[in-house]
């Protein structure tokens, strides 16, 4: 092979210079706005409120919507719980009438 030849080769192989590029721009991310989802009553007051705070998300920054989220879910967990401990009918009084 001559040396020309793999001179042409090598020249083949090697990647031609790259400028260097400019720098991204900053990103900056848009400013909280609200979603302005309708929210449907429950017709449970408590359950309302709860789902009402859900708005308060509307006007922070991604990083805060889980507080809020968090106190929601926590709260709409304690009326499900709620509903569990409500007392039912009262129990049939015991029959003592017990005779052998």
């Amino acid at each position: 092979m001559s040396e020309s030849a793999f001179e042409a080769e090598a020249g083949e192989n090697t990647a031609p210079a790259v400028p260097p590029s400019e720098p991204e721009p900053e990103y900056e991310p848009a400013a909280p706005a609200p979603l302005d989802l309708p929210r449907t009553p429950t017709g449970d007051a408590e359950v309302d409120a709860r789902l009402a705070r859900l708005a308060d998300a509307d006007h922070l920054p991604t990083d805060g919507h889980v507080a809020v989220y968090e106190d929601v879910h926590q709260g709409l967990r304690d009326a499900l719980s709620a509903l569990d401990a409500r007392p039912g009918p009262p129990a049939p009084p015991p029959s003592h009438q017990h005779r052998s």
